[in-house]
């Protein structure tokens, strides 16, 4: 893991209306590094991821992504620069392959023109042959190498989840946001999915992840950063925030989900 930041955040914060619903947010990722965020319902997570991912502007604060600003930069350019968001709900192409459906991940690093497609050029079958190739790397990566061929409406809930994993991979990015991605999965699958987290951070990758789930973020976290009504409360180690008081009193209408991770 990396001890230079990755992407920075500053002063981030977001207003609907009359509502603040982020305020003066700082927050930094390291390249390798899996960082926790956490917080009560309505604390402002998935808002803050929204803002990083670009699928939201910022009202105010900067965001730097290898020393590089980011503000106003659509979804698109965001994983163009490497930035990769997962969602809580699986969104696979109907009709597709689940190799098929990794390859579409590939879209921001293929190369060659609409008319090399078109006319069927060596170059161009090529760079499609190798994009498969790539993608049953991926997919055998997240274990479904047994479906790379099926449907993806053959695919299992926690499938999907891992399908999704495999297509942000297909990006080639440098940091990859998780939304709650231990939702509705089985414990098993909670065991499958955490090993593949903690392996991409292994490749260099950053990881920035929201969950609900204590057990399964604490235990995967190098750090955590604490979000309560908009505003950051705490940071540290996974440790550290466990007895930090000011996060034991914002969960204290859920205390379980800190006593049980």
């Amino acid at each position: 893991m990396s001890n230079t930041a990755l992407l920075t955040v500053s002063g981030l914060g977001k207003r609907f209306g009359g509502l603040q619903a982020v305020a003066d947010v700082d927050l930094e990722v390291r390249a390798g590094e899996i960082l926790g965020v956490i917080g009560p319902n309505g604390a402002g997570k998935s808002t803050t991821f929204s803002m990083i991912s670009g699928a939201l502007p910022c009202s105010t604060g900067t965001l730097h992504f290898d020393g590089k600003p980011l503000q106003g930069l659509p979804t698109h350019a965001m994983a163009a620069r490497g930035i990769m968001r997962t969602f809580q709900h699986n969104k696979p192409f109907a009709s597709m392959s689940v190799r098929e459906n990794v390859m579409v991940g590939m879209h921001t690093r293929l190369t060659g023109s609409l008319w090399q497609v078109l006319a069927g050029t060596r170059g161009a079958a090529k760079a499609e042959r190798d994009a498969a190739q790539r993608a049953d790397e991926l997919v055998d990566f997240v274990g479904l190498g047994e479906w790379r061929n099926a449907d993806v409406g053959t695919l299992s809930f926690g499938q999907g989840r891992l399908l999704e994993i495999a297509r942000g991979l297909a990006s080639e990015p440098r940091l990859m946001l998780f939304d709650e991605p231990a939702a509705g999965l089985t414990p098993a699958e909670c065991d499958r999915l955490s090993d593949i987290i903690r392996q991409i951070s292994q490749r260099g990758i950053a990881v920035l992840l929201i969950e609900h789930d204590m057990r399964f973020l604490m235990a995967l976290a190098n750090r955590v950063v604490v979000l309560n009504f908009g505003r950051k409360i705490a940071q540290g180690t996974p440790a550290e925030v466990q007895a930090d008081e000011a996060v034991v009193a914002a969960y204290l209408g859920d205390v379980g989900a800190l006593a049980d991770a």
